[in-house]
């Protein structure tokens, strides 16, 4: 009786483990009009002359993002809300206007020339991939806290 007990929790497990992998990797197409509107603002003003060649919505099992990716191999991805969360510009550079001021500021004294092409940011930290290779690391109070090439 406990072998079957143990089989039969087993079984459970792994159909618990079936059904939320299967469900936490929803991807889904959808229109401009779908993203929220916080999302369609920034495509509007910072991307507006881009063309958009897929938007979709993935939804996990405790979240919702949303991700816009531009003819040209550009992309960015939105949170839930439609804050954006990760710019990725590898051919050109990341619009200014979505680059806080004093990374835009650092950047532009400590590696002159350079472009970002890619700004990542979470709760905590901010991540700048810049064209010269080096990747620099900031808190939220903006002060540098890694550099990796």
């Amino acid at each position: 009786m406990k072998r079957f007990f143990q089989a039969a929790l087993v079984a459970i497990v792994c159909l618990v483990t079936f059904q939320v992998s299967a469900s936490a990797d929803n991807d889904k197409p959808i229109s401009m009009s779908q993203l929220p509107a916080a999302a369609q603002q920034v495509i509007k003003k910072h991307f507006g002359g881009k063309k958009v060649a897929l938007a979709k919505m993935e939804s996990g099992l405790f979240e919702k993002s949303y991700d816009v990716v531009f003819n040209n191999g550009e992309k960015v991805e939105f949170d839930r809300k439609g804050n954006w969360t990760e710019i990725d510009c590898k051919m050109s550079s990341v619009p200014a206007g979505l680059v806080p001021a004093k990374i835009a500021q650092y950047v532009k004294s400590t590696y002159p020339g350079t472009k970002i092409l890619q700004i990542e940011k979470d709760d905590s930290q901010y991540e700048v991939k810049l064209s010269n290779r080096l990747e620099v690391t900031f808190n939220r109070n903006f002060q540098v806290v890694d550099i990796d090439d």
